[in-house]
């Protein structure tokens, strides 16, 4: 995710924090006491704060560890001002499994909730503002709004996501996922319409959120389901630039000014050695090594496809590696670019060529 930094990895998953999560802390920090000079009080709302979050990251660890269980790795934990994400490689093939992985992060919560019965805060409803110190009354409160709050059926979360399996078990899977965004985003706005009302700006954010949210994992899934079936080669740029890995970064600079290419293979001889990315050639600049090798910096840890594996794999592995563009090889060599802006005009074509096959598509 963009605006994040990674903190560190539990049980071989990469937790991020988003730069955002960072000005809450801070905030936070202001609005309980640093700003009137009362030190003590803003640490101890901070630290009540990040002891909610422990739980957010417990519960996102929930879904994690059970989509492990199916063979699906987590990409990476992101926790955000407004609670947390996991972000599955791809969600699970039966939707009796994505309800199992939607549940376990609020069966992590309940079993919270479970152990520290004995220490439930005495008032009920709790005023989270009042309960500074009370570090157990604290914890079993937020496991219960935690618990709660993802109880309601507001793709994508997890409520949702049990919405969007229980559908799934009775039609398509993307048109069980454009109800289920379609509610979630409904609520959204409702959400956000309460926020407004009552001047509750983090009710806004999590409007904001969920509705981008559904909006997002739709047209995950609509894409998916495009290219299901169709062979890297049919998305390919074949008509592409090579840079030798002894030319000099100059090279690449008058090529990445003389077209819209962005991410250039880099060869020595027949060979593929890695790729340079537009980033890798801004570091060269501000690095002043525009006449030093291109190998120099040439990143040689990217992921690759091949020409006939399926789309869609080579598309995940795309967006685990964070790359804007895989080298394609077949048998060794190299044959192709496969890019964002290539899938993207795949797709174009694909749904211009759909709607005028459809019966109320125009025709010549």
């Amino acid at each position: 995710m963009r605006w994040s930094f990674t903190v560190g990895r539990i049980a071989g998953i990469r937790v991020e924090l988003h730069v955002t999560f960072l000005l809450f802390v801070g905030v936070i920090a202001v609005q309980n006491g640093l700003l009137n000079g009362h030190l003590d009080a803003a640490l101890q709302s901070v630290a009540m704060m990040l002891l909610a979050f422990t739980c957010v990251l417990l519960h996102e660890l929930g879904h994690a560890l059970t989509a492990r269980r199916f063979g699906i790795r987590t990409l990476d934990i992101v926790l955000l001002p407004i609670g947390g994400v996991a972000r599955l490689e791809r969600m699970p093939d039966k939707p009796r499994q994505e309800i199992v992985v939607a549940i376990a992060g609020p069966a992590v919560n309940l079993a919270i909730l479970l152990i520290l019965l004995p220490f439930r805060p005495v008032e009920w409803p709790p005023n989270p503002a009042q309960m500074t110190g009370q570090v157990l009354p604290f914890v079993f409160f937020v496991n219960h709004a935690m618990l709660l709050f993802n109880r309601i059926p507001a793709f994508p979360m997890d409520g949702g996501r049990v919405l969007r399996a229980a559908l799934a078990m009775r039609m398509p899977y993307p048109k069980a996922t454009r109800i289920a965004s379609t509610v979630g985003q409904a609520i959204a706005l409702l959400f956000g319409l309460a926020g407004i009302m009552n001047g509750n700006m983090i009710l806004i954010f999590i409007a904001l959120f969920v509705f981008l949210a559904a909006g997002e994992e739709r047209a995950l899934v609509q894409q998916r389901s495009s290219v299901a079936g169709l062979p890297v080669r049919a998305a390919m740029m074949t008509n592409f630039d090579v840079l030798e890995s002894h030319q000099p970064v100059r090279r690449a600079v008058d090529l990445l000014l003389a077209g819209a290419q962005e991410d250039f293979p880099v060869v020595n001889g027949d060979s593929l050695i890695g790729m340079l990315s537009r980033s890798d050639l801004v570091r060269a600049l501000n690095g002043d090594a525009i006449d030093q090798p291109i190998e120099a910096w040439t990143r040689r840890d990217v992921a690759g496809a091949e020409a006939g594996e399926p789309l869609e794999t080579a598309m995940m592995r795309m967006r685990q590696h964070r790359q804007h563009a895989l080298p394609v090889l077949q048998g060794g060599q190299l044959v192709g670019l496969l890019t964002i802006e290539n899938v993207s005009d795949l797709l174009l074509v694909q749904n211009a060529m759909r709607a005028r096959r459809s019966p109320g598509g125009a025709h010549a």
